[in-house]
């Protein structure tokens, strides 16, 4: 890709002025239909909410990735549960060069497997019948069972008479009768049909399994090599296993940021310890919905948002949003409900998984995400967020800027960042209605600016003049029809003052 000016985000041409380009913007959503009165004033709908899609069988041609980010993708999310180093080099180029090809760039998140518990292969489905005895065994079976393999050789010491096992996504309820150093007889609870290499759930069980595989390690050098922009681990149970993760990246010089996501009751224990150590959480509702109560799932979910919205933590909802249209072209009314209800929280993105690796509609669920986001964010009339904690007299400074936006209407935040701190923090404020207008010259942040709510992020050099930035940035801004003539701006700078840097708070007209 050679230099940042062959990074644009808009499928439109801009020239240069001067030694001056400025990085073209990303996606912009339909407009919605504008009134004579209002069509002098209004900048159009702006959507706050990121898109995240999977890329699997169904869209990692070449021509699919296309459509996928011409379609309003922010991220792309490779999941290396069935992914390999090979598959994620070519895919990374491929996502790559497209970005360029269609001016439109998304940043690219790799899915850390984790580690995992699973059943062996098993010749034939197992039918296991209701009440029967059935042994999970580490080593070799005992006589006078049925019973399969386990891929985790601890599983006998981390489990207790009474303790529940759940077998593929929960379908298989079992209970431990006994058990000895080697192997674990249980109860069938649940019947069902037992196939190779099934998931193995163990409600509250604290189990003893790393951070990270040998897999993972290797997985994750071949991202860092190929330029992925997020991490995302799975199972995190603690903040330790977030540290081990970004000690790795260290290592390699990545500054790729990470996500943890929350999927079993030990993430769940020490949740704001892990929220402080990540950068962005992901509510990965498949196994967290089997570790826990059903009926709880929905209290859980907003927890960890308001968690999330406390700490300035960008937050994801994932799995099972639009399930129904891997094989259907329409969601189900449920499924309509379950992205609002996402929206309404103020998630910073939701997710597609199965829908757009193999399922018959990925440019639909795309098209179904952006609809109901674009009629849900309009009705939001709440405030700023008031709950998050900020304890620096700049973030302070963000809250001012962002409540002045939002009562100026119409308006916009552009500031001018390398650390991301400012955008992200302006982000988790959740103004309604005020697009952040996040500059910055460091290609990997650029990236990293697409996952938070309400930015949008250019690609720009910055001059040794602040007012030089500030007006080319402007100027860019009115060019393309992001803002108009007479609209206020609130803008996020330095400036000098007697020989020392300050902080400002600047309104600006567009001229």
């Amino acid at each position: 890709m050679g230099t940042i000016r062959a990074l644009r985000h808009r499928i439109c041409s801009m020239p240069l002025v001067g030694q001056f380009q400025v990085e073209l913007p990303r996606y912009w959503a339909a407009k919605r239909p504008l009134t004579p009165l209002s069509i002098k004033n209004m900048r159009g709908y702006y959507r706050h909410t990121k898109i995240i899609a999977t890329v699997g069988p169904a869209t990692e041609s070449r021509e699919r990735v296309t459509q996928l980010i011409k379609a309003g993708l922010d991220v792309m999310r490779l999941n290396m549960a069935h992914g390999t180093g090979e598959w994620v080099t070519e895919q990374v180029k491929t996502i790559r060069e497209v970005s360029v090809e269609v001016q439109r760039h998304v940043a690219v998140m790799m899915d850390v497997k984790g580690p995992e518990i699973r059943t062996g292969t098993v010749a034939a489905p197992i039918d296991l019948e209701l009440g029967e005895t059935f042994e999970f065994y580490t080593k070799t079976p005992r006589n006078g069972c049925r019973g399969v393999d386990v891929n985790y050789p601890g599983l006998p010491q981390d489990v207790h008479v009474g303790t529940t096992i759940l077998v593929d996504s929960g379908l298989i309820r079992m209970e431990v009768l006994e058990k000895d150093e080697a192997s674990v007889r249980c109860k069938v609870l649940t019947p069902g049909r037992l196939g190779s290499r099934r998931h193995i759930n163990l409600p509250g069980v604290d189990v003893n399994l790393p951070s990270l595989t040998e897999k993972d390690e290797r997985d994750i050098r071949v991202g860092v090599q190929a330029g992925i922009d997020f991490f995302a681990l799975s199972f995190v149970r603690r903040a330790d296993d977030i540290l081990v993760l970004r000690a790795l990246l260290d290592h390699l010089g990545s500054k790729a940021r990470i996500i943890a996501k929350i999927e079993d009751q030990g993430g769940l224990r020490n949740l704001p310890s892990i929220v402080k150590a990540a950068d962005a959480v992901m509510v990965a509702r498949g196994d967290l919905g089997i570790e826990i109560d059903y009926h709880t799932l929905p209290l859980v979910q907003t927890r960890i948002v308001e968690l999330c919205l406390t700490e300035g933590k960008p937050v994801i909802i994932a799995t099972h949003l639009l399930e129904s249209m891997i094989n259907a072209p329409m969601p189900t009314r449920a499924e309509i409900s379950d992205i609002s209800t996402a929206v309404r929280e103020r998630a910073d993105a939701v997710m597609l998984s199965g829908e757009t690796t193999t399922g018959l509609y990925p440019l639909e669920c795309v098209e179904v995400m952006k609809n109901i986001v674009r009629s849900i964010e309009p009705t939001e009339i709440r405030g700023i967020n008031e709950v998050i904690e900020l304890k620096e007299p700049k973030a302070k400074m963000l809250r001012s800027a962002a409540i002045l936006a939002q009562e100026l209407g119409n308006s916009g935040i552009i500031v001018f960042t390398r650390s991301g701190f400012l955008a992200y923090t302006l982000a988790a404020l959740r103004a309604v209605g005020v697009p952040i207008y996040a500059f910055t010259d460091d290609e990997a942040l650029f990236r990293q600016l697409l996952l938070p709510w309400g930015v949008e992020p250019f690609l720009m050099p910055f001059s040794e003049d602040p007012e030089e930035t500030i007006q080319k940035a402007m100027a860019y801004l009115k060019r393309s029809q992001w803002t108009v003539e007479g609209s206020w701006l609130v803008v996020i700078t330095n400036a000098l003052a007697h020989d020392k840097v300050i902080d400002t708070l600047q309104l600006r007209q567009v001229e």
